[in-house]
């Protein structure tokens, strides 16, 4: 059966290059031009990566390596220094390396073993065993890295990654390194894919939903097998819901996608702030006997996008009342543990949120597993705008993952880009809006336009999303009277929590009343009154939910523009927003009534 074991413990780093000097003859040459590339340097299987190592008749290494676990940035580690990148957090980015041993048995024969990495910061390639595997080459997106045929059961298997951190695809703190989860997986040479059980669930009466289900199953063998596909469902308290099989042939070497489906009756709805959830657990069977096993979330919930009307969720209206959202926390950079991401959205309930943006990438499981749970309508978008094999690779991955959520409402498949402008950014979207539809035809599709005057793109989307420019609001919805419209960005008006008198830039410090920084950059106050007072505006996404690193001005650290700042306290914008937000009885007062050193001055409260 299925095991899914965290390789998050016992890694070996080593900051900066190590040199890897080119031999002068022909033996290391020819040898490392065959399977086992890396016959020397760091990503060799015979390299000594041990820190503290008292063995006789072994080569020393002179490199330093520690010891460290996952999540792990080693950015954040660096000393911050005014004559680096703002934008990136005025640290110094530089490559690595990590390494890890690991062991099978001979139980693992015949079993396929993968290795599956959540997210690795900087372009990175992975080794195992001192053979290249595989390349990525966005900090963002999860892969999976068949290493079946490359493994040892003798002796230890070797994990090598480099991570080069010096090219940048971002406009704010990146980090750099392992900063998600690692796991190994065993599975039988028969299994379903990895993130291949698609789960549909549909309104079709009162009381009966249908639940369509697709499952891509991956055989590793040299014979075609025949097989038994179910999936059950199960509600929440553990009840079945449903249950359905299929018989198939699956022919070798090739994957398989088999379509199944139950209809459920009365099924406990998914609702906004109300996050119910069901579980279709998936079974490959073969002569009678399980060979995998895999779990899927999902929920029921109806939705619709209502061009005059705006957002309704099974039937009832909801505005978006939502946030975007950077990776980052605080000391940790980009190495945050789940419970963090858990108390964020903990925080941003308490807050009267009940929306969140994955600016501007596929975030991480543990945060999509709590949006979820907590009910939050999702605008879940991808990286990279562009139609390239590298990008089309990266949005299958991104919608693969999360088309089974709930929470996930729209896909978002571009932000801001200055090719939505032109020609070319037309056909770009129509080819990465072709392939979203085929990967998942139940969500709209929308992108984040800062320039509508002017935009390509609009013609082919579902729903109209709009960056800041509420002045273009009404002359965009009277063009396209057909589409839903969502503020996908708005307000950051920045404030700096607990500062109550003028600006003061030297310190980078920003006074904490809500204000209007221009005509394109509008308070919370007025921004949500102009959201708010036209119903087909299905709501907003404020920048920013969460201050975050880069994106500043030094001697400040990280933007200002949260309602909650990087440390995770409360903001007297946190308070403002839950004044527009909540129907509950409060009173925040901005500021405090002490003020030393200043009696008899108007106090502006």
């Amino acid at each position: 059966m299925r095991q899914k074991i965290s390789l998050d413990e016992n890694w070996l780093f080593h900051r900066g290059d190590i040199i890897r000097k080119r031999p002068t003859s022909k033996g290391p040459i020819y040898t490392g031009a065959k399977t086992v590339r890396e016959r020397w340097g760091a990503a060799s299987y015979d390299y000594n990566d041990d820190p503290d190592d008292y063995r006789q008749g072994v080569e020393y290494n002179s490199d330093r390596w520690e010891k460290v676990n996952l999540p792990h940035d080693f950015v954040i580690e660096g000393e911050f220094d005014e004559q680096e990148n703002n934008t990136l957090g005025f640290l110094k980015y530089d490559n690595a390396w990590y390494r890890r041993h690991f062991r099978l048995n001979d139980d693992d024969k015949g079993k396929r073993i993968t290795l599956y990495f959540e997210g690795v910061s900087g372009q990175s390639a992975i080794y195992v065993n001192g053979c290249p595997l595989y390349h990525n080459f966005s900090g963002y997106t999860s892969f999976e890295v068949d290493i079946t045929d490359f493994v040892l059961f003798d002796k230890d298997n070797i994990i090598a990654v480099y991570i080069d951190s010096t090219h940048h695809e971002s406009w704010w703190y990146e980090g750099g390194g392992i900063y998600r989860h690692v796991w190994l997986v065993k599975s039988a040479p028969v299994c379903v894919d990895l993130w291949g059980v698609y789960i549909r669930p549909k309104k079709v009466s009162e009381t009966d939903w249908r639940t369509d289900i697709s499952v891509t199953v991956k055989i590793t063998t040299s014979a075609a097998v025949n097989a038994v596909v179910k999936t059950e469902l199960y509600d929440e308290n553990g009840t079945k819901a449903g249950e359905c099989a299929t018989e198939c042939t699956l022919e070798a070497r090739r994957d398989t996608t088999v379509n199944l489906g139950t209809s459920v009756k009365n099924p406990i709805l998914w609702q906004v702030g109300d996050g119910h959830l069901y579980t279709a657990v998936t079974t490959v069977i073969m002569d009678g006997e399980e060979v995998d096993r895999v779990s899927d979330r999902y929920g029921y919930r109806e939705v619709v996008c209502d061009p005059n009307h705006g957002l309704f969720v099974n039937g009832r209206h909801e505005k978006i009342c939502g946030v975007c959202g950077h990776y980052d926390c605080g000391l940790v950079g980009k190495a945050v543990p789940d419970s963090i991401f858990r108390y964020k959205v903990k925080l941003l309930t308490e807050m009267g949120a009940n929306g969140y943006r994955t600016s501007h990438y596929p975030q991480s499981e543990a945060l999509m597993d709590a949006l979820d749970d907590a009910g939050f309508i999702v605008l879940d978008e991808i990286r990279w705008f562009t139609s390239s094999k590298e990008g089309m690779e990266q949005l299958e991955m991104l919608i693969k993952r999360d088309r089974n959520r709930p929470s996930v409402f729209f896909w978002c498949i571009g932000n801001e880009e200055m090719l939505f402008a032109e020609e070319r950014g037309r056909r770009i979207l129509e080819s990465l809006l072709a392939r979203t539809r085929q990967l998942d035809a139940t969500r709209p599709v929308t992108a984040a336009c800062d320039r509508p005057d002017n935009s390509t793109v609009y013609d082919n989307l579902d729903v109209v999303g709009i960056n800041y420019g509420l002045d273009s609001y009404d002359a965009v919805h009277k063009k396209f009277p057909d589409r839903a419209v969502v503020s996908t960005e708005c307000c950051a008006t920045s404030t700096t929590r607990g500062w109550y008198y003028d600006d003061f830039p030297a310190m980078g410090l920003t006074n904490c009343y809500d204000r209007d920084w221009s005509d394109w950059f509008r308070g919370r106050e007025r921004t949500w009154k102009f959201i708010d007072e036209r119903e087909w505006v299905m709501g907003s996404y404020q920048w920013i939910g969460f201050d975050h690193r880069g994106e500043t001005v030094w001697p400040r650290l990280s933007s200002c523009s949260g309602a909650i700042d990087m440390f995770l306290l409360k903001k007297d914008a946190f308070w403002h927003n839950k004044a527009l937000w909540t129907r509950e009885p409060m009173i925040h007062l901005l500021p405090h009534w002490n003020h030393p050193g200043h009696e008899g001055e108007i106090i502006k409260v």
